[in-house]
């Protein structure tokens, strides 16, 4: 058992610092920059016809069969159950072993909660307070966009018409090529198909050396709307794989009654985000 505990630590980590990169440019203080190209009635046209294929839902929970790849690291298969209230919050919680659950996560809008359920502990944190321990921002909705298949904008809540004019629009036959550059320079580009459908977000840092891909795959009916049932995170350094995370999505449910519960019993102690990523680090060693 502790030697489970110490592979999904392990894969928390990386995963965690993944989000972390995802959400390192979203500064809301500052502008995105333009860098548009093709006339205003293209972006106009393209980017309503990826609203119009994109999900829309207020309330969504799903079944998640994930599978990590990581050097010297594999788990074929762990089960985790996702309730999501848009634009509100979700939830995450890790079943590995007969729906027991070791994990449970909760980010909303402004904070982020870890229920730590075989070491009896839990983090609570609000984004300001994440901000002072590192120099990472976070944005609630850039990471809701990327779990179910949006476009976004760096930093913002949604992407309207208003919008449009920051990305750079490239198409070249059948695909079309996004890009928009946050104020750290962080290179985000989004990859759609014919069907203006999106198929895959890249976030890039300003010297190349790092490189996350976050693909969506399986595109099936979900009650009448058209949803990726497999997403797959890439992280790679220097031209090279460094692992992933895959997910598929199965008992998927829109506009179904959601209630968020995450209540934190008396005896937990609580720890702080350092203290988390120190333990991760050190069950990494």
């Amino acid at each position: 058992m502790r030697r489970m505990q110490k592979h999904f630590y392990t894969a928390g980590l990386w995963f965690g610092l993944l989000l972390l990169l995802i959400l390192g440019g979203c500064k809301s203080s500052k502008k995105v920059g333009t860098v548009a190209t093709g006339t205003a009635k293209v972006h106009q046209v393209f980017f309503q016809a990826m609203e119009e294929q994109a999900l829309h839902y207020q309330t969504l929970t799903a079944r998640l069969g994930v599978e990590i790849n990581l050097p010297n690291f594999q788990v074929n298969s762990t089960r985790v159950d996702l309730k999501m209230v848009k634009d509100s919050a979700f939830q995450l919680s890790v079943q590995p072993l007969l729906g027991i659950e070791l994990f449970r996560i909760e980010v909303s809008r402004d904070s982020i909660k870890v229920l730590d359920r075989m070491n009896k502990r839990y983090l609570a944190e609000n984004y300001e307070s994440l901000r002072s321990q590192t120099p990472i921002a976070f944005n609630f909705y850039n990471l809701q966009a990327l779990f179910t298949n949006h476009l976004f904008l760096p930093g913002e809540q949604m992407v309207n018409e208003s919008l449009y004019s920051r990305f750079r629009l490239d198409q070249t036959g059948s695909t079309a090529l996004i890009q928009v550059k946050d104020p750290i320079g962080l290179r985000y580009t989004f990859e759609a198909d014919g069907e203006e459908k999106l198929l895959a977000t890249e976030i890039t840092d300003p010297k190349r050396q790092y490189r996350l891909r976050w693909g969506y795959a399986d595109f099936r009916m979900v009650e009448k709307q058209i949803f990726p049932q497999l997403m797959t995170v890439e992280a790679f350094k220097e031209g090279n794989a460094e692992g992933n995370i895959q997910w598929g999505f199965t008992r998927m449910r829109l506009d179904e009654p959601v209630k968020l519960d995450f209540v934190i019993p008396a005896k937990y102690t609580r720890i702080t985000f350092e203290q988390l990523v120190r333990t991760l680090k050190n069950l990494n060693a």
